[in-house]
């Protein structure tokens, strides 16, 4: 046996996310509480609650990287941004109708006034995409804070 074989892992990782992919895809459900409950009304933006909701999930995201010392934090916390992402447009669309209660968002201009059908096809499309970007955005961000305190962290420990 070749001593330059890689010794396998105890737990299955992601392909280079230092992390099961279970764990990634549970770091992202700690975001969703919060999409629940602003769709819901029941937290509203600018409130301490929601402040809470907004960043503990995320300060969980980069102290799990940096505790467990991912490979890459960077590529890791924009997978589970990604995650959080889907799971962002999936909250949107199913909390839809309590979200705007029965004022769902209408389009305007040459499209105003198309079929009913098609124009909330439009507007829950394009929701859905949003919700993808703002996680990618989400964990892209993280990542780079994550990498921010390893690049201090380290320094400070030389």
């Amino acid at each position: 046996m070749s001593s330059a074989s890689p010794r396998p892992s105890a737990r299955p990782t992601g392909r280079g996310l230092g992390l099961p992919h279970l764990a990634v895809i549970g770091l992202s459900l700690l975001a969703v509480p919060r999409v629940v409950l602003h769709d819901l009304g029941l937290v509203a933006p600018g409130t301490a609650a929601n402040l809470l909701l907004v960043v503990a999930p995320i300060a969980i995201w980069i102290a799990v990287v940096l505790l467990r010392r991912v490979p890459s934090p960077f590529l890791t916390l924009l997978v589970t941004g990604a995650w959080y992402g889907v799971f962002l447009g999936i909250g949107h669309q199913l909390l839809w109708d309590a979200s705007f209660a029965g004022a769902p968002p209408q389009l305007a201009g040459s499209l105003a006034g198309i079929d009913p059908v098609l124009e909330a096809v439009i507007v829950r499309t394009f929701a859905a995409g949003s919700s993808l970007i703002t996680g990618v955005i989400v964990g892209a961000v993280s990542g780079l804070v994550a990498l921010g305190i390893r690049a201090v962290a380290s320094r400070s420990a030389r």
